[in-house]
C-alpha cells in the first residue's frame, strides 16, 4: 500500500491555469509562512513553482514578498519578452480570490522616486540619470529615446544598458516599458546630443506621445481584400534560392504605423539539398499551417498579413499588427501542434514604419 500512497501524493502536472491555481491554493498556507517567517523561499516555495509553472509553459517569471504583515504578493511576470505577456495575464485573470495573497501580472509601475537600481558599484535612479528625444523627421511617430549616465564606459555599455532597462521597468512597469517606447539608446552624459530632461519627467512625455499617437490611429483599418501582390525570387551568396510574396500594396501604405508590431512565424522544415526548397509534402503542410494562421488574423480585426518568404529550408511569415497579445497566442498553438513535424518558432517586435520590410522594396 505504500507504492500506491506515495503515487497518490506525488502532484499531478498542471495541463491549465485552472490546474495550476488548484496546486497552488494547497500550498499557498505553506508558502504564505515560508515568505512572511524569511525561511527556505528557494527550496520551499521558488523551486517548487518554477518546476508547475514550466509545467504550463515556458516563460514564465516571478517575484514574491509581503506587502504588509497579511498579505503576501506574487507577482508573476514575462521578463519583459512581449511574446510571453499574454499568458501572464492570462493566468493571473483566472487565479481566485486567496485570502492573504495579492496576485499581480506583470511588475508594476514604482515611480521614479522609489526606483533605484544598483549593479556592482554602478547606480541607477533619478540622481544619476537624464533623457532627451531624438526627432526623427522621416518617422514623425517613433518615439526615440536617448538616456544618459555620466559613469557610462564603452567597457561597461552592456552593464550600464541592462541598468537602464531595469530602472525603467521598476519606473514605468514592465508592460509600459516594453510597449510604449520604439528605440532606446544610452550614452555618457559628456556625449548628449541635445538639452538633458530629469529622468522622472519621462512618464509624462510618454503619455503625451502615446495619447497624441492613439488619436492619430485609433481605429484604422486596411482591408487586403483588392490589395496587390508580386513574386519576387532572388540567389543568395550560399547559391541557394529565396523565393518571397509580399503584399506590395500594403508596403506602400501611408499609415503604416497605425499597425506598429510585426509578427513573424518562422517554420524550418529539412529542405531539397540543392536549392533549400521544401519538397511537395512540405510545401503543402506549410500551406496548411499558413491557412490555419491567415483565418485566426484577419485584416480587418488589425492583423495585416505582409507576406511570407521562404529561403534556406525556412519559411517565414509576416504580419503587421495593432497588438501583440493574439499573435502570440496564435503562434505558440501553431508551435505546440505542429512541434512534432517542424522546428517552428516566432518573433513579436515593435517596428512603426516597418523598415524590417524594406528589403521588398523596389531599389
Amino acid at each position: 500500500m505504500s507504492f500506491f500512497n506515495k503515487l497518490l501524493k506525488k502532484d499531478m502536472p498542471v495541463k491549465s491555469y485552472s490546474d495550476f491555481w488548484k496546486w497552488f491554493v494547497k500550498k499557498e498556507k505553506s508558502f504564505f509562512k515560508v515568505i512572511s517567517e524569511e525561511g527556505d523561499v528557494n527550496s520551499l516555495f521558488f523551486n517548487d513553482l518554477s518546476l508547475k509553472l514550466d509545467e504550463l509553459k515556458e516563460g514564465f517569471w516571478f517575484l514574491a514578498g509581503m506587502c504588509d504583515t497579511d498579505t503576501a504578493e506574487l507577482i508573476l511576470t514575462a521578463d519583459g519578452d512581449l511574446r510571453n505577456i499574454a499568458f501572464v495575464e492570462d493566468l493571473v485573470n483566472e487565479a481566485p480570490e486567496i485570502k492573504g495573497w495579492k496576485i499581480t501580472a506583470l511588475k508594476p509601475e514604482s515611480g521614479f522616486d522609489d526606483s533605484n537600481i544598483q549593479i556592482g558599484e554602478l547606480e541607477f535612479s533619478k540622481n544619476t540619470l537624464h533623457f532627451y528625444s531624438n526627432d526623427l523627421g522621416d518617422y514623425p511617430d517613433e518615439i526615440d529615446i536617448t538616456i544618459t549616465h555620466n559613469g557610462l564606459t564603452e567597457e561597461q555599455r552592456v552593464d550600464f544598458t541592462n541598468g537602464v532597462y531595469l530602472f525603467l521597468d521598476n519606473a514605468l512597469g514592465e508592460l509600459n516599458a516594453v510597449s510604449i517606447i520604439d528605440n532606446l539608446n544610452v550614452v555618457n552624459t559628456a556625449d548628449a546630443q541635445a538639452d538633458l530632461v530629469p529622468i522622472e519627467k519621462l512618464k509624462d512625455f510618454l503619455i503625451w506621445r502615446e495619447k497624441e499617437f492613439i488619436e492619430k490611429y485609433d481605429g484604422l483599418r486596411h482591408s487586403t481584400d483588392k490589395d496587390r501582390y508580386a513574386a519576387l525570387e532572388a540567389t543568395m551568396e550560399s547559391g541557394l534560392s529565396l523565393l518571397a510574396v509580399v503584399n506590395t500594396d500594403l508596403l506602400q501604405w501611408d499609415s503604416k504605423a497605425s499597425h506598429p508590431w510585426v509578427a513573424v512565424l518562422e517554420m524550418e522544415y529539412q529542405g531539397i539539398v540543392d536549392n533549400g526548397m521544401p519538397d511537395e509534402g512540405t510545401y503543402n503542410l506549410l500551406s496548411v499551417i499558413e491557412d490555419e494562421v491567415l483565418a485566426q488574423l484577419k485584416d480587418f480585426d488589425g492583423y495585416l498579413n505582409i507576406g511570407r518568404q521562404t529561403a534556406d529550408s525556412m519559411r517565414e511569415v509576416y504580419f503587421a499588427c495593432t497588438d501583440f497579445r493574439k499573435p502570440s497566442k496564435v503562434f505558440y498553438e501553431i508551435e505546440t501542434k505542429y512541434s512534432d513535424r517542424l522546428k517552428v518558432t516566432f518573433d513579436i517586435y515593435k517596428d512603426k514604419y516597418w523598415q524590417s520590410f524594406d528589403r521588398f522594396l523596389p531599389r
